[in-house]
């Protein structure tokens, strides 16, 4: 039971002793019972709730409210990453239910066409945001907002970029002497580690993004 240093009243809890301290000895106080007053009572509301508190919980719930908002329904993404090895700029959102896009690819290396109905190309449960399912290697489903070209090509092994792709353990590079390396959705150059793939309904993946990339070389 707190007492009074300047009267030796005693008082049922901290909250009363500090009213009393500032209705009978505002004139005697120090400047540490001045500073408990400031913090502790002048922040009371008229009806008796600590206002601080009140604002901090609210600035805390809006906070927590935008972020949610930004992550569950702009599918923020998680940031940079890795995915089979492979460095990536971003990671895609989380999967939902209510994405659900396709479109279509062609990937060609040096006059070999990938054909991504391979069973390692098939990997619906290990790469939830983009794969390729039920042995149909030319239409790609996506599941996530925020799938960039670079992480869905990197999720089937390819390390892509605006001049260059590595496959299968070779990097082709525009660059190099009789190597030429395009990167194309829907005919137009694209950054792959900026550009996020859209793509339409499983009736008309033909209308969703058309992914194209061609390595060809020379000797």
């Amino acid at each position: 039971m707190p007492e009074c240093d300047y009267c030796g009243d005693s008082f049922e809890g901290d909250h009363a002793h500090l009213e009393h301290l500032r209705a009978e000895h505002e004139g005697e106080l120090g400047s540490i019972d001045r500073r408990r007053i400031e913090e502790e009572l002048e922040t009371t509301d008229s009806d008796g709730f600590p206002t601080g508190p009140v604002v901090l919980g609210i600035v805390l719930a809006v906070a927590i409210a935008i972020v949610g908002y930004v992550i569950f329904v702009h599918g923020d993404s998680g940031g940079s990453g890795a995915v089979n090895d492979i460095s990536v700029a971003q990671l895609p959102g989380q999967p939902t239910e209510s994405a659900h896009d396709h479109g279509l690819i062609n990937v060609t290396i040096d006059g070999q066409e990938l054909d991504f109905s391979q069973r390692q190309f098939q990997r619906p449960q290990e790469y939830a945001a983009f794969h390729f399912e039920g042995g149909d290697g030319r239409v790609w489903h996506k599941h996530a907002p925020g799938v960039t070209l670079e992480y869905a090509m990197a999720t089937l092994g390819i390390d892509v970029s605006e001049d260059s792709v590595t496959f299968d353990g070779t990097t082709y590079r525009d660059s190099d002497a009789g190597t030429n390396v395009t990167v194309t959705v829907d005919g137009e150059s694209v950054d792959p580690d900026r550009y996020e793939l859209s793509g339409a309904s499983d009736q008309t993946p033909q209308q969703g993004d058309f992914v194209r990339i061609v390595v060809t070389t020379e000797g």
